[in-house]
């Protein structure tokens, strides 16, 4: 599954990540999420999900493995060429957010540490 590659290894161009320094779980983002806990595939309202960060380590599992993504994600990077990546403390991309300019790494989110609802990229 795309979300859950190695964020290196992954198309998706924005990687979250459950602890400071990029590290423990992540989840690879590829578009907008207007809420982590209500995400719909294709557009089926049925079919709403929570965004989990991804298992790794069977024996032993990183930190945050399969935790829900809202309110739980410390850093995160931005590996796109173009577009800036916003992480909002609120869905619906309200409230507070941390920025990050193209290929940025953020090691710590000032603005939504450990409180973050939404994604979404910019132009600027």
């Amino acid at each position: 599954m795309e979300a859950c590659d190695r964020p290196s290894a992954s198309t998706f161009k924005f990687h979250i990540f459950y602890n400071s320094g990029q590290n423990g779980a992540w989840r690879n983002i590829g578009y907008s999420v207007y809420d982590f806990d209500a995400l719909r595939p294709g557009g089926s309202i049925p079919n709403v999900y929570k965004l989990h960060f991804c298992s790794e380590g069977a024996s032993n599992p990183w930190p945050g493995s399969g935790q829900r993504v809202k309110n739980n994600a410390a850093s995160g990077e931005n590996e796109h060429y173009k577009y800036w990546a916003r992480v909002y403390f609120n869905s619906g991309y309200k409230g507070p957010q941390d920025v990050m300019a193209p290929y940025q790494h953020i090691a710590q989110f000032r603005n939504v540490y450990n409180e973050n609802a939404s994604f979404k990229w910019t132009s600027s």
